[in-house]
């Protein structure tokens, strides 16, 4: 066999050797940038819950929601404490998330992955995702970092 002819093979190999670590590696960048599963709990008289689902949804994020007669329970098993409640709860990556949070501050603490509860937007600010109104009238709101279940938190994201 001359060289010329033995190039040719040897890349064919590579190829062949290649070609299924090459598919592997897209399956894990897939898996990786595909939608993420969020378990949301809401009461069921709770119509603005749903607006911030369908917000997480447009982000890429997939969402199982539980309709119960009360959340408190659920709080408090995820160390929300009351004062920094809103309507609904969320549950991701080991990670609470309570209230209006905007879907880019979820993709950010799931990237970071800080050593924290989750985050939170206390009560139900007008303009955040899911309370939006006519016009486009927003007001200025926080995204805290629940640091612990004693309630410290730490400034996550400014939204104006």
């Amino acid at each position: 066999m001359s060289a010329t002819h033995a190039a040719p093979n040897l890349t064919r190999r590579r190829i062949l050797v290649a070609a299924p670590l090459l598919a592997l590696a897209a399956g894990c960048s897939q898996a990786v940038a595909g939608p993420r599963q969020l378990t949301v709990y809401k009461t069921r008289d709770c119509t603005c819950c749903l607006g911030w689902v369908a917000h997480m949804k447009r982000a890429g994020f997939s969402a199982k929601v539980i309709e119960l007669d009360d959340i408190t329970p659920v709080r408090e098993r995820f160390g929300v404490p009351f004062e920094l409640s809103s309507c609904h709860t969320g549950v991701i990556g080991g990670y609470v998330v309570e209230g209006h949070v905007p879907a880019a501050d979820v993709v950010r603490l799931l990237e970071e992955r800080p050593r924290a509860v989750g985050l939170l937007v206390p009560g139900m600010p007008f303009g955040a995702p899911g309370m939006e109104g006519p016009g486009g009238r927003r007001e200025a709101f926080d995204t805290l970092l629940l640091l612990d279940a004693n309630g410290r938190t730490r400034l996550f994201a400014r939204h104006s």
